[in-house]
């Protein structure tokens, strides 16, 4: 009996040996998977991380150029907004501009009328004035008429050129000069020295100083001096002619007309 309990026993420590590897077999299966799950939780967590960070970076990316796109928009703007403040201006310009070429349209209308009644009051004044320089002073004045009727000159010129000749004749109210000259007397032509004193008189004396006269505005003649007045009207052609220190001397002079 001793033989067979010890086969017994040696039998069952084999069985028990083996079922305990079995064991330790069925056992080592699952740790194995949990270890690979884990290492996959890992691995796949890492994946995760680095698809996060490639869309973190995407998402920087993005509010970086959304922020530059925004700081151009604002600069477009404000490009935008001198630019339609310089469009409204040169709109008001341009505005202000055609009010203008409209106003120059109505003054040029009342302009010209005026620019021919000047120039033919000139000739009227001419005609009625003392006659000096009678001449010079017909030509400007036909010359003036002539001007109006070209279109080569502008219109502002023409203003001007008749204002000219305004200065002039206002000058010659007063200036002192002598010119020589004939002096037509009863058909008769006589070399003078015509004396003029402004527009206040006007003296004619023979070249031999023997003989004056002054012009009478009213007669459109010419009135003989007394032999008294000669050798102050020589006097006064002296210092014209700065021939002859100043000095006063003593005329006659055509009397004021009495205002109507």
């Amino acid at each position: 009996m001793s033989k067979v309990s010890n086969r017994t026993k040696i039998a069952t420590a084999l069985v028990g040996a083996l079922a305990l590897a079995g064991s330790n077999l069925v056992v080592a299966d699952p740790l194995k998977e949990v270890q690979n799950a884990d290492a996959q939780i890992h691995a796949d967590a890492a994946a995760s991380q680095k698809k996060v960070d490639s869309y973190f970076d995407q998402a920087q990316d993005m509010l970086f150029e959304y922020g530059s796109v925004a700081d151009e928009r604002e600069a477009l703007k404000a490009y935008n907004d001198y630019l339609a403040s310089l469009v409204a201006d040169q709109e008001k310009t341009m505005k202000s501009i055609q009010d203008d070429i409209n106003g120059v349209d109505k003054l040029r209308q009342g302009v010209v009328p005026l620019m021919f009644k000047m120039v033919e009051s000139l000739e009227q004044f001419v005609a009625l004035d003392l006659p000096f320089n009678t001449e010079v002073r017909k030509e400007r004045v036909e010359n003036l008429k002539n001007l109006l009727s070209t279109a080569e000159v502008t219109l502002a010129e023409k203003y001007r050129l008749i204002l000219d000749a305004y200065s002039i004749e206002r000058e010659y109210g007063t200036f002192v000069a002598v010119t020589t000259g004939k002096l037509n007397l009863d058909g008769k032509e006589v070399l003078v020295d015509f004396f003029n004193l402004g527009r206040v008189a006007l003296y004619a004396q023979s070249l031999d100083q023997k003989t004056g006269w002054m012009y009478n505005s009213e007669t459109k003649g010419w009135d003989k001096l007394e032999d008294s007045h000669l050798r102050e009207l020589t006097k006064g052609i002296r210092i014209a002619r700065k021939q002859g220190a100043l000095d006063l001397f003593a005329l006659p002079i055509p009397a004021a007309e009495t205002a109507q």
